[in-house]
């Protein structure tokens, strides 16, 4: 991870708030290569925790943490207005982490209620993030880094889990959309899709002997995604991670 440089770029992770996840990494991974880190979560209490740690062990970054809801054009503008604040008026990457998981059972059992919860922390997060970053973007002609589900692609198990892979399937559709639009911006978008990933969350779901994709190689991969001269030609493409 240590091969990418992001001394002087600043980068938006969302989804950062809770230990031992994805976007616990995805921070880690990018300080460590001299970012400038803004986290962003709804959890204020736990996004606090990932900020003072980050700080510990990066004591010379410019780590910041915004509490917001992103499924709220509102309260994401807001926090868009403190990251301009606190790190100037250009974003080199931002990281769409903000998500989680749920088995929805067949769709002919299934709850409207927890489809529409996974739309919304999945796939709406993305969007709203996405949109209201863009103008920072592209003062950065920075890079978007998308997380989608194999269950999404074709030929995907989508079986008993049809909200998650759903809202997954939107958020691989988003990417493309935004990799066509904002080409000539020189805004890039691409979407990780990995299988499961050794989270804590997944070790007390599923036990920690089963097939993992570590958090440390998803972070390399997103650091690769988002290089500024290591995938400039890379855009509106899904990348499995197994």
């Amino acid at each position: 991870m240590s091969s990418f440089s992001y001394a002087g770029r600043t980068v938006v992770i969302t989804g950062v708030a809770r230990a031992g996840q994805v976007g616990e990494a995805l921070a880690v991974a990018f300080a460590t290569a001299g970012a400038g880190v803004a986290i962003l979560d709804r959890d204020a209490e736990g996004l606090a925790a990932r900020e003072a740690e980050l700080r510990a062990h990066f004591p010379e970054s410019r780590i910041t943490a915004h509490a917001c809801d992103l499924t709220s054009a509102a309260s994401t503008g807001e926090a868009v207005d403190m990251v301009r604040s606190a790190h100037g008026g250009e974003v080199h990457a931002l990281v769409n982490a903000a998500g989680g998981f749920a088995m929805s059972g067949e769709v002919a059992l299934s709850e409207p209620d927890l489809w529409q919860k996974m739309f919304a922390i999945n796939l709406t997060t993305a969007y709203v993030a996405t949109r209201a970053f863009l103008p920072m973007l592209r003062a950065g002609r920075g890079a978007i880094c998308y997380f989608g589900s194999t269950a999404a692609l074709p030929g995907g198990n989508g079986a008993r889990m049809a909200a998650y892979a759903a809202a997954k399937a939107g958020v691989l559709s988003l990417m493309q959309s935004v990799a066509e639009e904002e080409r000539g911006n020189g805004v890039r978008a691409n979407a990780l899709v990995p299988t499961a990933v050794r989270t804590a969350q997944n070790e007390r779901d599923m036990g920690p002997g089963a097939n993992y994709v570590e958090r440390e190689e998803i972070a390399r991969l997103a650091l690769w995604i988002c290089a500024p001269d290591g995938a400039e030609v890379v855009t509106g493409q899904a990348i499995v991670a197994a």
